[in-house]
């Protein structure tokens, strides 16, 4: 009688394992809940830095999700510029990320093929005067024609990574001061740079130089599907 009751067990017994380590058939798998938890980390900080009314909540959480994939960065520092705002608005935003604070709120102008108040369309060729969306890493400071420049190393292929080849840096210009936009209704534009007014050049510049991310966002489809930083984020 033992011997049929073993010989029992061990027929059945790893049928039992087997079922016991999958779902029911129809009862959905857990989802996953990554992407909830990072956003509403995302929503919290958006929150303590007091930034609705500011700040786009779309570019944020963009420019956060980004900023946490790039593995390169050396600084707790993000750059935000969000070009679906017009150049006679404040729109470049420096965020100390470590210490939940915002650094800067700037103008900043566009290429002059962008656009003229409001930037529309965005190039990675050489010779386009247009504005590059997309991730970027900050490098190292020159002084050159525009003065004191900083380095931009594009991030994403395709979409910006000819920046260096295109010298595509940030600098001040007198174009880019808040009074030629209240004298001409927009900005003046740049070759492509994002430039800063003068007077704040060189402090922006000192506290993003040096590895921090910078994101360039504009509300566009079509840079979401081939953004290789965000394309695979299904909740943006």
């Amino acid at each position: 009688m033992l011997r049929v009751c073993l010989s029992f067990l061990f027929l059945f017994f790893p049928c039992f394992l087997f079922l016991g380590s999958k779902p029911a058939t129809g009862v959905p798998d857990k989802p996953d809940v990554a992407p909830a938890v990072e956003s509403a980390a995302c929503a919290e900080l958006y929150r303590s830095m007091q930034l609705e009314g500011m700040v786009s909540w779309n570019a944020f959480r963009q420019a956060v999700t980004g900023y946490h994939k790039i593995a390169g960065r050396k600084r707790d520092v993000l750059t935000l510029i969000d070009f679906s705002r017009p150049s006679t608005e404040q729109r470049l935003f420096v965020f100390d990320m470590g210490r939940r604070k915002l650094l800067f709120s700037s103008v900043v102008a566009h290429g002059k093929n962008s656009g003229d108040k409001y930037a529309t369309s965005f190039s990675n060729e050489y010779g386009s005067y247009k504005s590059s969306l997309g991730f970027y890493l900050t490098e190292t400071t020159y002084q050159g024609r525009n003065g004191y420049s900083l380095i931009l190393n594009g991030l994403e292929k395709g979409i910006n990574d000819r920046a260096r080849e295109r010298a595509i840096v940030m600098h001040g210009a007198a174009y880019a001061d808040p009074s030629v936009a209240i004298r001409g209704g927009r900005l003046g534009r740049s070759f492509g740079c994002p430039a800063v007014p003068q007077k704040l050049s060189r402090p922006i510049i000192d506290a993003i130089k040096g590895g921090s991310v910078m994101y360039i966002y504009a509300g566009a489809p079509d840079y979401l599907a081939h953004s290789s930083v965000l394309k695979k984020t299904t909740d943006l």
